[in-house]
């Protein structure tokens, strides 16, 4: 792969993740059935080959948005091991977007996959 083209792929990999890391972390934290923080998350995602590729600061900024959007709730608790710890959880309405955006993912993964099924 020359330069040129290993920067385009860079690029090209940014972008789709940047559009699906809200899905993946909403997922995860339906999945989990309990409150997680962060760093558990990042390790999910890590330990599943996840859509953020080892880039722990990508989460946060994603967990804010999503949590100021309704779609998750916020709590911090003391650590014994470290400083505070802000736990996640899905809320209702963010169940509801999931599905939705779940619907949506589907469509256009078949999409895709449809037109990129007519290539060699």
């Amino acid at each position: 792969m020359t330069d040129a083209s290993a920067h385009v792929q860079k690029k090209f990999e940014k972008e789709l993740a940047s559009g699906t890391v809200s899905l993946v972390l909403l997922a995860v934290l339906a999945q989990a059935g309990e409150p997680m923080y962060g760093y558990q998350i990042a390790k999910r995602l890590e330990d599943s080959g996840g859509v953020l590729g080892g880039k722990q600061s990508t989460l946060y900024p994603v967990l804010r948005n999503l949590d100021a959007a309704g779609l998750l709730q916020s709590r911090i608790e003391p650590s014994v091991s470290g400083p505070p710890r802000r736990y996640y959880r899905i809320t209702e309405t963010g169940r509801a977007v999931l599905a939705a955006w779940t619907a949506t993912w589907r469509d256009t993964r078949d999409s895709v996959d449809a037109v990129l099924g007519g290539t060699s």
